[in-house]
């Protein structure tokens, strides 16, 4: 399983990669208006550092709009994994990535059809997120075990990316059901 690291504090991804533990990282825009720096150079420095993917998450809702940041967003590195939400315009516009050769990662994913809505637009991630389903009663690490089977019994290339992990048992149960990634805070 690959362990992406959810933030965008420069010392935490090295700390992570010092240690082996970072195959890629999620951001988003509250994470870098942390750092205090801006977009630009918090990006260029992540995008620079890690070997592996880097989700970069798309701030609109109209298709035309996503594109028009997809496409931005891409020009940053070829490591550039482009989040999109998981909305009709955001499938819209992971169909448009695909065709293009973009990364996507289909973010803000709570049921097994919305899993496969994405898979069939040609995301390259799905992101279920886990917490938020426990946060309201329900069972996250099911949706992970539903997403991957339907993805294995079909030969689906989208790869179950699992996010808003709440305890590391849900890094554990992840693993033992076969998603590809867990996202996590380096905490």
């Amino acid at each position: 399983m690959k362990f992406f690291i959810d933030t965008a504090d420069i010392d935490e991804i090295r700390e992570a990669i010092s240690m082996g533990m970072c195959d890629g990282v999620t951001t988003n825009p509250s994470l870098v208006a942390k750092t205090g720096k801006t977009f630009k150079q918090v990006i260029d420095e992540v995008v620079g550092l890690v070997d592996g993917p880097v989700s970069l998450e798309v701030t609109t809702t109209t298709y035309d709009e996503m594109m028009s940041q997809a496409r931005e967003l891409a020009g940053f590195g070829d490591n550039v994994v482009v989040k999109l939400p998981l909305t009709p315009a955001g499938l819209k516009a992971c169909q448009t990535c695909f065709k293009e050769g973009i990364a996507t990662n289909v973010t803000l994913c709570f049921s097994p059809s919305q899993a496969l809505l994405a898979a069939k637009a040609g995301a390259t991630y799905i992101s279920p997120f886990v917490g938020r389903l426990d946060d309201v009663s329900t069972e996250g690490m099911k949706l992970i075990e539903d997403i991957v089977t339907i993805y294995d019994n079909y030969d689906f290339e989208t790869q179950v990316l699992v996010a808003s992990i709440r305890h590391p048992q849900h890094v554990v149960e992840a693993a033992l059901m076969g998603a590809h990634v867990s996202t996590m805070p380096m905490k």
